[in-house]
């Protein structure tokens, strides 16, 4: 049986990031990554694709909820504050701010340990 963990950052990456609805295929990771140096001047690491859980209510899984994919990737240290407001535009989040907005309740609690802040 797998167990589940973060994955390991690069290094040179404290920042993880989350592009909620997003899909990528294992064959488009380069492309992903080369998009970011290309468009903001900066550097991402691809670190995995989670699948939202169902929402819960009453301890029921709620009918219509769940199966949203969400990217997660960090960026270069020294390239985080110049992609701080562009990302804005592209929906992208910090993982401290996804995961205090309920991102914690819909992908395995594991994903607090990306925080950094």
């Amino acid at each position: 049986m797998k167990t589940e963990v973060n994955v390991k950052l690069p290094d040179g990456h404290t920042q993880v990031c989350v592009w909620p609805k997003t899909l990528l295929e294992e064959s488009d990771i380069g492309e992903f990554e080369q998009f970011f140096l290309d468009e903001f001047g900066t550097r991402a690491k691809y670190l995995e694709t989670l699948v939202t859980m169902p929402d819960m209510e009453n301890g029921h899984n709620v009918q219509g909820t769940g199966g949203r994919s969400d990217v997660f990737f960090s960026i270069h240290n020294e390239d985080v504050a110049k992609f701080a407001v562009p990302r804005l535009g592209y929906e992208i989040k910090w993982v401290e701010d996804f995961i205090d907005n309920g991102g914690d309740t819909i992908h395995p609690l594991r994903i607090k340990k990306y925080k950094t802040w």
